[in-house]
């Protein structure tokens, strides 16, 4: 688990590009750790735009946007290729990154309990320390809050 102001312990993890990421390959950048529920559905599809299109706002705070969810590879590959992201996106099938970051959660779905991913971005500095999580994100607004906290840290 992790807490504010603690080191991230370091993880591997599949991602688009035919790529293994590791949080230690971006010492020295901030990183923006944002867990979805699902590609290619509404909410998702919106905060993926929202990161894509404020990236260089990003890349001139220093920092790094990925993108989690339990999603295949093929589908990280397909939703980014349609929606032109400018960022990776990592497979979390064994849920081990979500279970780190704890954003598996009872949800409700149509009625009925399923267990899901609680869209959750966490902030992490330069050196691996964790710098703030916002949890049960609502997708409106939320690149603005994180770019604010980015720019005071």
């Amino acid at each position: 688990m992790v807490s504010i102001g603690k080191k991230v312990k370091n993880f591997s993890i599949a991602a688009t590009g035919d790529k293994t990421i590791s949080l230690a390959d971006y010492k020295g950048k901030k990183v923006l750790l944002y867990f979805y529920p699902r590609d290619s559905t509404p909410g998702c599809t919106t905060e993926g735009q929202n990161f894509r299109d404020a990236k260089g706002q990003f890349t001139r705070q220093n920092t790094v946007i990925l993108g989690v969810s339990r999603d295949s590879i093929k589908s990280h590959e397909n939703f980014k290729k349609k929606q032109q992201f400018n960022f990776d996106l990592l497979s979390d099938a064994d849920e081990k990154l979500c279970t780190q970051f704890d954003v598996i959660k009872m949800k409700n779905m149509y009625g009925k309990q399923v267990m899901g991913i609680e869209r959750s971005t966490f902030l992490i500095d330069e050196d691996g320390i964790l710098r703030q999580e916002w949890r049960k994100v609502s997708v409106k607004n939320h690149v603005e809050a994180v770019l604010a906290a980015i720019k005071e840290l």
